[in-house]
């Protein structure tokens, strides 16, 4: 009887198995001779992919909101002194969700522009890249500033411009960042002067007390945590990084 019951459990999952069989998809990743030029242009595209993907997170640092806001956030949390609160997770998240609401109207025109109308055939790849690439130099225009533009075209010793137009894209992006960054760091001083001043207050009066082993931070924080709520800091920060952007 004993023998019978471990025979009759895999009788019992042998018939199971055969009745729920399901087949895997066999996927063959290789790199073969091409012998058309399609298959030398769908390499080409595939590989294209992958680059872009691989670059992405550059590109999201390079063309978008994304730099600006996560500099003021973190010189935000660097002012208050409260170390890794809020942590890193929410402060790029923050960061990422806003960059996403900024550039959502030059997303959903590229999407108009570009991405539909290749979709439904009617322009072709090239197009579409031209339309998205044109889209992205509109926003870039829009926030690079004069001098960073004219100090990458001294460098490359180009002819001076006659419009935007003129201007290479490999000239504008860098321009972009460090107007970008430029005007994070101005943001980020003039949050960093209030909670300065607190933290000069407080070191004076411990000092008056006499109670120089005491580090200011450890009674400073509460009142600069403090400040930041009455006065809706955080409402404010995001208020004043849209706004920039307007």
């Amino acid at each position: 009887m004993n023998r019978i019951i471990p025979i009759f459990v895999v009788a019992l999952l042998t018939w199971a198995g055969s009745c729920l069989a399901v087949t895997l998809p066999d996927i063959n990743i290789g790199v073969t001779e091409a012998a058309t030029p399609q298959e030398v242009s769908t390499g080409l595209q595939i590989l294209f992919l992958l680059t872009i993907l691989s670059v992405a997170p550059a590109i999201l640092l390079m063309t978008t909101a994304f730099t600006r806001i996560v500099i003021v956030l973190g010189f935000i949390r660097q002012a208050m002194g409260t170390q890794n609160t809020p942590p890193n997770q929410v402060i790029i998240g923050l960061s990422l969700f806003l960059t996403f609401f900024i550039m959502s109207p030059t997303i959903n025109k590229i999407n108009s522009t570009a991405l539909q109308p290749y979709i439904q055939e009617k322009i072709t790849q090239q197009m579409a890249l031209e339309q998205a690439v044109a889209v992205m130099r509109e926003f870039m225009f829009s926030q690079v500033q004069e001098g960073e533009l004219q100090l990458f075209i001294d460098i490359t010793k180009e002819e001076q411009p006659a419009d935007a137009e003129d201007v290479s894209t490999m000239i504008l992006i860098p321009a972009f960042m460090l107007s970008e960054l430029k005007q994070a760091f101005q943001m980020g001083f003039m949050l960093y002067v209030p909670f300065l001043v607190i933290d000069m207050l407080v070191a004076s009066v411990l000092m008056s007390m006499g109670m120089m082993m005491l580090p200011p931070i450890i009674i400073s924080l509460p009142f600069k945590l403090l400040l930041f709520v009455l006065v809706d800091g955080w409402q404010l920060v995001v208020g004043s990084l849209m706004k920039s952007f307007a």
